[in-house]
């Protein structure tokens, strides 16, 4: 092989390495970007929010009935 043929390839290799590399780092960021928006929507779903009350009020329920259990009183 003569010296222009192997520069030829190293040249060829280096520029697909940097392709691949480009591809592979704008995937990264667009994955990154989906990651950041689901976590963005968490924060704003209102059906997280109203399972959250929903849990709390169950605690309070509980709260009470355990508090009217210690008291004495019958429910």
């Amino acid at each position: 092989m003569s010296f222009a043929t192997i520069t030829v390839m190293a040249a060829a290799a280096l520029i697909g390495l940097m392709i691949l590399s480009h591809t592979l780092l704008r995937a990264w960021n667009s994955w990154l970007d989906l990651k950041r928006t689901e976590l963005e929507r968490g924060a704003d779903n209102p059906t997280g929010h109203a399972l959250g009350m929903i849990d709390l009020s169950d605690l309070k329920e509980r709260l009470r009935k355990l508090e009217a259990i210690a008291a004495g009183v019958d429910i």
